[in-house]
């Protein structure tokens, strides 16, 4: 499926990528997700949006295996990896970046990345270093520095080089700007459109709605564990809750 110009995918129905049907996640007693069901499709770039403690989050670490659903499916190139182990999800093409970036503050750049495509066969591996030094310059710079002595947006993007490594057919991103100066923001965004464009789908948290909204093709927003608005961005442009809470309208 081709991407056209803009924000618009082909119209031509498709199934897709990843499948979330009725999801419900509780921590002990407290609900974090109640009845979330969002979609997918292979080529897109989607934004799940949402405040502190909406659920955000939650929704990933479900996906990725490392919280287990009380209720409901989650379903990958038509398989359904519900209570899944994260490994086997990552091996299925879905990689996580997680909030806070995570990275081993005493493990070189060429070291994160050795962890992360250990599994992938030497022609994709050379494959994915070119793309990722052409993607993030700074970290062929950066090559055997301890990430640890990078800056936070180095580190970001580290992190987000961690996730390419393994070959993904999708990329979830946990607030890719979070903490992050506006300028290193932009160039992150950018690069998320040019990973895209070399064909990985992508799911990204993200709070600056603003931004987020000139790069993804649809969104879902949650308030409270649940989904309050979803479409294109000109729909949530429009919308009088997202309006009021995220694009100070």
């Amino acid at each position: 499926m081709s991407i056209s110009t803009g924000n618009h995918l082909s119209e031509t129905p498709v199934r897709p990528l990843l499948d979330i049907s009725n999801l419900s996640v509780s921590y002990g007693p407290i609900p974090a997700l109640t009845d979330v069901s969002l979609q997918v499709r292979r080529g897109e770039i989607v934004l799940l949006g949402g405040a502190n403690g909406a659920g955000k989050s939650t929704l990933l670490r479900a996906v990725s295996g490392l919280l287990a659903p009380r209720r409901g499916a989650v379903r990958f190139e038509d398989q359904v990896m519900t209570g899944w182990a994260p490994a086997r999800v990552a091996r299925a093409g879905l990689r996580h970046v997680p909030e806070g970036r995570r990275i081993w503050p005493n493990l070189t750049v060429h070291e994160h990345l050795e962890l992360a495509w250990r599994l992938v066969p030497g022609e994709a591996r050379r494959r994915l270093r070119e793309q990722i030094t052409t993607l993030f310059p700074r970290l062929a710079e950066r090559w055997n520095q301890n990430a640890g002595s990078m800056s936070g947006g180095e580190q970001q993007m580290l992190a987000i080089a961690r996730g390419l490594a393994g070959d993904p057919k999708l990329l979830m991103i946990d607030e890719l700007s979070l903490g992050l100066a506006p300028a290193i923001a932009r160039q992150l965004f950018a690069a998320l459109r040019r990973i895209n464009s070399q064909g990985v789908t992508i799911l990204i948290v993200e709070q600056a709605l603003h931004q987020a909204l000139e790069l993804v093709h649809r969104g879902f927003i949650l308030e409270t564990g649940r989904l309050v608005a979803q479409g294109p961005p000109e729909v949530l442009r429009n919308n009088s809750v997202v309006q009021r809470a995220y694009l100070a309208i």
